[in-house]
């Protein structure tokens, strides 16, 4: 398959934690597995969709809900300042709508804010938030998704 999202999607609900933080009848949320910033979340549709434009009503309906949700719990969690929401879908094998969901730590380095936040996607392993790490995250903010 050549859709990372839906080869995922498909193996609901025997995914980890990490890529199971949450899920409704539109949407799942994971935690990004190739970043150095922990609590960078990805909020994807659970059809295969390409663009924002194609969504359902309902699917759009919810976006917005989870969009401030996940936020809330971001902050709850990992004491992030605010979000940043991003969504482009461009990358090979990644063209599913995908919404990031990623934390703006108080402390982030002024030359990372903004569109160079992405500077921490896409890293070598070696400097990749742990597995383990991301898992405990997940942990966590499930339990705040489902106290709220």
């Amino acid at each position: 398959m050549d859709c990372y999202t839906c080869h995922s999607n498909q193996q609901i609900p025997t995914l980890p934690p990490r890529e199971l933080i949450a899920v409704d009848d539109h949407w799942r949320v994971a935690h990004a597995f190739d970043t150095a910033l922990p609590g960078w979340l990805v909020l994807v549709p659970l059809r295969h969709v390409t663009s924002i434009a194609d969504l359902t009503d309902a699917e759009a309906a919810s976006l917005g809900t989870w969009q401030v949700r996940l936020s809330r719990a971001l902050r709850t969690v990992t004491g992030c300042a605010k979000t940043y929401l991003v969504q482009f879908a461009e990358k090979e094998g990644f063209a599913h709508v995908h919404f990031h969901v990623v934390p703006r730590m108080p402390d982030l380095p002024d030359d990372r804010r903004g569109p160079a936040i992405f500077g921490y996607l896409d890293t070598p392993e070696d400097h990749r938030v742990s597995e383990r790490q991301q898992d405990e995250l997940a942990t966590a903010l499930h339990a705040q998704l489902q106290g709220s």
